[in-house]
């Protein structure tokens, strides 16, 4: 199982030296990936007495291809994950050639995921139909697929045309390996046909159990293997105690996890370093390096 740690974006703060200094440390602590979680805009709760969600205006998001742009050289060998970009409030060529850029200046190591997000007000300001974006994210991952493999496609569907042209440079990975969130039976079923990977952010139970059946079921339906397939767990430690850390982790591997992140957000921690520290505790118990 690979080991990562979910880039504290709400908590790192905006000090550039601070953030090459926790990515170089997680990759120094022997740790697979970072994984870096995507908000562009965060809508205001003054005028919105009933929000519910997790993020506001207040929350402190890093752009992940900008981001992993800067830390693509300041680290060696650590792959860099989205986890995941909303992907259908977004120009699908750009978000190619951004992903491509990211994955040659890194020699390689962008694994990208993928989600329909829950922010209708971030589809409002980036001019996206908020209510038929699992759909538009099916055609967007066929033309990603097809930008970063060929060097001039055509390609017509139902919401992108494109004639006779193509990314230069092309990604070192052809195709990039695309990961999608969710757990919508609808998003299953997608992922089940077009996906590389999983993240299921929940603790490995009955349910868990039975969404992974499911999705085997549904991959070998559209004629996939599943045995190469990547499932990556998030350890949010907020919600699991150290005590508990080994069995969550082992019930996971039992359920086929390929990959685990370790979460450090929303624990009260206070620095970046405190988040270093946080991940080297992780790393000593499960002797990641």
């Amino acid at each position: 199982m690979k080991f990562g740690a979910v880039f504290p974006q709400t908590e790192i703060g905006n000090d550039a030296i601070a953030i090459r200094d926790y990515a170089q440390a997680v990759e120094d602590l022997g740790y697979n990936h970072i994984l870096v979680y995507d908000h562009v805009l965060g809508a205001s709760t003054a005028n919105r007495p009933d929000w519910n969600r997790p993020y506001t205006s207040e929350s402190a998001f890093h752009e992940p291809f900008v981001l992993f742009g800067y830390l693509a050289g300041l680290t060696q060998r650590i792959e860099l994950v989205t986890g995941v970009l909303v992907l259908p409030q977004r120009q699908t060529a750009l978000v190619a050639k951004q992903a491509a850029a990211v994955d040659v200046l890194s020699g390689g190591r962008l694994r990208f995921g993928v989600g329909v997000g829950w922010n209708s007000v971030e589809y409002q300001a980036l001019n996206k139909d908020f209510h038929n974006r699992g759909a538009r994210l099916d055609e967007q991952v066929a033309l990603l697929r097809e930008l970063w493999t060929t060097p001039v496609i055509t390609f017509h569907g139902r919401w992108h045309h494109i004639e006779e042209a193509g990314l230069n440079p092309l990604p070192v990975q052809r195709p990039i390996p695309i990961w999608f969130g969710g757990h919508a039976e609808r998003m299953l079923k997608r992922i089940a046909r077009l996906g590389d990977g999983w993240f299921p952010l929940r603790a490995p139970d009955e349910e868990a159990r039975q969404m992974v059946e499911r999705l085997k079921t549904y991959m070998h339906e559209a004629g996939r293997d599943s045995a190469n397939f990547g499932i990556e767990a998030s350890l949010e430690m907020r919600n699991v105690t150290e005590a508990e850390w080994i069995p969550w982790m082992e019930a996971w591997r039992e359920l086929g996890a390929t990959h685990v992140c370790v979460h450090t957000m929303r624990l009260g921690l206070h620095s970046p370093q405190d988040h270093i520290d946080m991940l080297r505790r992780v790393a000593e118990i499960f002797s990641i390096k």
